[in-house]
């Protein structure tokens, strides 16, 4: 039967269930609920407060729970509710400071230290979406690197914790979507490092393979990124063979050989141009060698026949 407490904090859409930790076997378990229900409760009723921006009736919602809990260390709940206010008062920055010292003293076991980990989760997303942060109280400055710092300490403090996942995929989702590729590649890749296994670990690989397609910029450029891009789409065929079919992996590999097979045609043509048609003909049969499929194998054909049949004419 569901607590009241709980039932509170799922209407203010603050759990979905219990808290999460990812166990030795890379499963997603519930940790233990023992004395969870007064903090759902605390971090229920006063999240509309904090939404609604009413700081006083906030900090008169604290002094009354801090009668209703006085079992609860009053100096860490001090620090918590300092926080609190200053969120409900918009003042981000310093909100976040003030979580950083109640989440330094490290009460890992405290409903409290989740709650704060998700409300500075709540202002790096606001940071990374647009909110902009104040300095000196006057100017307003976008705030897209204090989210992204905010992000990666949450995920150094959560460890275990889903809330860690999550803070580390809303930073490489973010570069992705600020076409930042080689950021968001590096992020992806700390994510796999990280956790290696489950449903992350699919996610994080197809990241990095994303990454590094959107990143090459054409035949005129290093196919480093094309070559990598493939050999992570190939792996990723190789262990999610379903979700590599849903997701049509075998059309993408289809065309990162095509471009590769361009680039090198684009060589050949390169020393075709400068005169040198003996390294212009070994490149074009790389490309009828290595890609014999494609249209640019097809290019190469045509070419080194003429080539091949002017050295005769010339003899």
């Amino acid at each position: 039967m569901l607590t009241l407490a709980f039932i509170l904090a799922q209407q203010a859409g603050l759990v979905s269930a219990d808290t999460w930790r990812l166990e030795q076997d890379q499963q997603w378990k519930p940790a233990p609920t023992e004395g969870k229900d007064k903090y759902l409760m605390v971090v229920a009723r006063t999240e509309k407060l904090i939404n609604a921006r009413k700081t006083e009736a906030l900090r008169k919602e604290w002094a009354e729970l801090k009668k209703q809990f006085p079992e609860i260390d009053e100096q860490d709940l001090d620090l918590f509710i300092q926080a609190e206010l200053l969120l409900c008062k918009r003042q981000f920055v310093k909100a976040v400071r003030t979580y950083n010292k109640f989440l330094d003293k490290d009460y890992q076991d405290s409903e409290l230290y989740e709650a704060a980990l998700r409300r500075q989760f709540r202002i790096a997303k606001a940071f990374l979406t647009g909110q902009k942060k104040s300095v000196f109280g006057i100017f307003k400055m976008k705030a897209h690197a204090e989210g992204i710092k905010i992000m990666e300490r949450i995920t150094e403090r959560a460890d275990d914790r889903e809330i860690a996942v999550q803070a580390a995929v809303t930073v490489a989702k973010y570069y992705e979507n600020k076409r930042k590729f080689s950021p968001a590649y590096l992020k992806w890749s700390e994510i796999s490092w990280q956790w290696p296994t489950g449903e992350i670990a699919k996610d994080a690989l197809l990241g990095m393979a994303r990454c590094k397609y959107a990143a090459y910029k054409g035949p005129n450029y290093n196919a480093a990124n094309l070559r990598s891009a493939k050999s992570y789409y190939t792996d990723f065929k190789a262990r999610y063979p379903e979700a590599a079919e849903e997701l049509g992996i075998d059309k993408t590999l289809k065309q990162i050989d095509e471009q590769l097979a361009h680039k090198q045609f684009n060589i050949g043509r390169y020393y075709q141009r400068t005169g040198n048609r003996q390294a212009a003909n070994l490149h074009y049969d790389m490309v009828i060698q290595n890609w014999p499929e494609s249209d640019a194998a097809q290019l190469a054909r045509q070419m080194l026949g003429e080539n091949l049949g002017s050295e005769k004419m010339e003899k």
